[in-house]
C-alpha cells in the first residue's frame, strides 16, 4: 500500500497570521512539520494557496503544490492536492498532517497507518482521558469506538453518560477517549468526502468528522500516548519554543 503525506497550510488565520512560517529555532514552523512526516513517509507536500509559504518549503528542498483559495477545509485542501499529485503517481492513502503542530511525532504517523491493514475508509487518532477537567472541556472532542476500535460517535460532550457517579469519578469509572485531530483517507475516499455537504450532526456539534459518520463512512481509530502540540496562537508559539529549549532533541 502506497501512502502519501499531506500537510495543508494557509496564510490567513484569525489568531495568528503567518503561523506557517513563523520560526521555531532557526526553521519555520511548518519545515518542523515537514521533516517529522518525511521520517515516517517519503512522499510528502505542503499543500497551499500562499505563495510565500510555496516558495518556502521549495527553499528548505521540499515539494509544494498551489492550490485554490477558497477552500473551508484542511480536507478540501488536501483533496484537491491530492489530484495534482496523482497525475505524476498514484497512492492508496493520504495523510493529512495539520501544518501546525511541529513537534508531531513520527509514531503517530505509524499508528495511523497500520489502520489501513482492516478495511477503514478513514483513520484518526484517540488518546485516553485520565482527568475531569479534559473529559468536561467542550473543546477537547470526545470519541466513542465500537469493539474494532471503529468511530461510533465524536461529541463535544463527554460520553458515554455514567449513570449513580459523580462527575469528578467518571473518568475513573470508564475508558473514555479524546479524538486526536489526525486523519489518513483512501484518495478515493477523500475525493467523496470533499463533495458532502454539511451534515445535521456536524452543525449541532461543529465537528466535521461527524459528515463522514452520517454518510455511512467507517472511521477507524488507533490509540496513542503522544500528545502533539499545535500552534494556534502567539502565545502558542511562546510554548513551542520553550519546549525547543527543553529538548535539545528537537
Amino acid at each position: 500500500m502506497k501512502f502519501a503525506v499531506i500537510i495543508p497550510a494557509r496564510y490567513q488565520s484569525t489568531r495568528f497570521p503567518g503561523k506557517p512560517l513563523a520560526m521555531i529555532g532557526h526553521k519555520p514552523m511548518i519545515q518542523w512539520v515537514y521533516e517529522n512526516a518525511v521520517k515516517v513517509v517519503p512522499d510528502v507536500w505542503v499543500a497551499t494557496d500562499n505563495n510565500e509559504i510555496f516558495d518556502t518549503v521549495i527553499k528548505f528542498g521540499g515539494r509544494a503544490v498551489k492550490t485554490l483559495s477558497t477552500h473551508q477545509s484542511g480536507t478540501d485542501r488536501c483533496a484537491e492536492a491530492a489530484r495534482i499529485i496523482s497525475a505524476d503517481s498514484l497512492f492508496d492513502v493520504i495523510i493529512n498532517v495539520q501544518g501546525d503542530e511541529p513537534f508531531i511525532s513520527p509514531v503517530q504517523i505509524e499508528a495511523l497507518k497500520s489502520c489501513f491493514d482492516s478495511d477503514a475508509d478513514i483513520a484518526t487518532l484517540i488518546k485516553r482521558i485520565d482527568s475531569q477537567e479534559e473529559l468536561f472541556n467542550p473543546n477537547r472532542p470526545k470519541v466513542v469506538t465500537d469493539k474494532e476500535m471503529n468511530a461510533l460517535y465524536f461529541s463535544r460532550s463527554p460520553i458515554p453518560y455514567i449513570r449513580g457517579a459523580e462527575n469528578s469519578e467518571w473518568h475513573k469509572a470508564h475508558i473514555f477517549w479524546a479524538h486526536i485531530g489526525m486523519y489518513a483517507y483512501r484518495f478515493d475516499v477523500l475525493q467523496k468526502i470533499a463533495r458532502l455537504e454539511t451534515g445535521l450532526l456536524e452543525k449541532a456539534e461543529s465537528l466535521e468528522q461527524l459528515r463522514w459518520l452520517e454518510n455511512g463512512f467507517k472511521i477507524n481509530t488507533a490509540i496513542t500516548d503522544h500528545q502533539s502540540m499545535g500552534v494556534d496562537t502567539p502565545e502558542d508559539l511562546q510554548a513551542a519554543l520553550q519546549l525547543l529549549k527543553k529538548n535539545q532533541v528537537f
